[in-house]
């Protein structure tokens, strides 16, 4: 790829939101160092921050020199932008404990060694950590009005709703207008970036680069992204999507993606992925003639859960995904950690009984109706025993008078029941 593709490449993924002018020019004419900021309010990135991630990696590619600003200065004082009440402040410790974290997550997706253009981690606390406030409000603050940081509208919702802002969130712009300036002297970085809703964090430091130095700098900023009906992206009813494994399995990640919807799915392809323009549109024709493949998002889960959590990863997510839809069997669960065995049927019925009375054996229709409600009567569960619409394990059982036993368990704790072709029981032996 050239370095004159940068914005176009923005563009036709749909990523790009705006620009200051001359940004496209600046691009296409040398190799510029940017830079996009990361507060490390978490000890691990989420889905919400890869846009920001795939634009460095873009910027990148295109020939230019990524900045990864992990924010363990600014992550003390917290981004008002898109909040409408004060986050919790987190101690020095926490910061740099999730700033190590992050580090290491940025490494999988940016080249650290590349020559000319190999992307650096910077940390804005080695700057700030001897900038007594004395000097920060002379040396920084005489040059930004109250009137310039009042009329941002990060600013101006905030100060309109009920719990106002307080003056630590009030002068976080120009916490943020500082990297940039102290970026743009010490690194030669010209350009930051972000969602659009950094709009005016990111020209605020514009600003104190031209009255502070008289020196010229430029913005561009990315669309934020919205699920098409209407929730939240990189949510989930347990939570956020996080890229450590330990806060979402691999196997949650994979089906996160793999459930968009067609609409989410043929926008998010171009964003979170790699994949040139010709591959999406041959992916978007085939996915048209067999919707019901779900093709797009079978793509986009393996771009960005390799990329993420590394082949192998993916392909446990993938054998784990079929094992109710497939024709696995008990062995087949047996490989699976108990972890992703537990994400497999997260949301299923879970029963309790004692293993005690496994041991000697328990009745298929007493375990079925009344050790565990599977059935609600033993009249119902006999019937379908006989009408060959149980499974136990995965494994068909139609005799009414067979006994359960504590060899059945897989991993020497849980039976699965199956009443009919999708209603799921999990039975667990304590």
């Amino acid at each position: 790829m050239s370095k004159n593709d940068f914005v176009a490449e923005m563009q036709w993924r749909g990523m790009l939101h705006d620009q200051m002018p001359g940004t496209d020019e600046l691009l296409k004419n040398t190799s510029v160092s940017g830079y996009i900021g990361f507060d490390p309010t978490a000890d691990s990135l989420h889905v919400g921050h890869l846009m920001q991630v795939m634009t460095l990696i873009h910027f990148q590619h295109a020939g230019h020199k990524p900045y990864a600003l992990v924010g363990g200065a600014t992550g003390m004082v917290g981004d008002p932008s898109g909040k409408s009440s004060e986050r919790n402040l987190l101690s020095e410790e926490s910061l740099q404990h999730n700033v190590t974290r992050i580090h290491a997550q940025l490494e999988k997706f940016l080249d650290f060694n590349c020559g000319a253009n190999s992307a650096v981690m910077i940390n804005n606390y080695d700057w700030f950590r001897s900038f007594s406030f004395l000097d920060f409000i002379r040396d920084v603050g005489k040059h930004i009005t109250v009137n310039y940081m009042m009329a941002k509208d990060s600013v101006k919702r905030r100060l309109e709703g009920e719990t106002g802002m307080s003056f630590t969130e009030f002068s976080y712009q120009l916490v943020q207008g500082y990297d940039f300036y102290y970026l743009w002297k010490h690194h030669g970085i010209k350009i930051q970036m972000g969602g659009s809703d950094q709009w005016g964090n990111i020209v605020t430091g514009t600003e104190l680069i031209r009255r502070k130095d008289g020196g010229e700098a430029f913005a561009l900023t990315t669309q934020l992204i919205k699920k098409s009906d209407g929730t939240k992206f990189g949510k989930t009813e347990s939570g956020a999507v996080w890229l450590d494994p330990a806060k979402t399995s691999p196997y949650k990640f994979y089906q996160f993606w793999l459930n968009a919807s067609d609409e989410d799915a043929k926008s998010w392809i171009r964003i979170f992925t790699l994949l040139p323009k010709e591959a999406i549109e041959t992916l978007e024709t085939e996915h048209m003639q067999n919707p019901h493949l779900r093709i797009i998002q079978k793509a986009l889960a393996k771009d960005i859960t390799v990329r993420v959590h590394g082949e192998m990863e993916y392909e446990h997510a993938v054998a784990a995904s079929e094992i109710l839809f497939g024709q696995a069997t008990a062995q087949a669960f047996s490989t699976l950690d108990e972890a992703t065995f537990l994400d497999i049927f997260e949301g299923v019925p879970q029963y309790v009984i004692q293993k005690s009375e496994l041991e000697t054996g328990i009745h298929i229709v007493d375990l079925l109706a009344e050790k565990t409600q599977v059935f609600a009567s033993k009249g119902e569960a006999r019937k379908m025993l006989q009408g060959g619409g149980v499974s136990i394990n995965k494994a068909k059982c139609d005799d009414a008078n067979a006994t359960i036993s504590a060899t059945s368990l897989i991993n020497d704790k849980y039976l699965i029941a199956q009443k009919g072709k999708k209603n799921y029981y999990l039975i667990k032996a304590v």
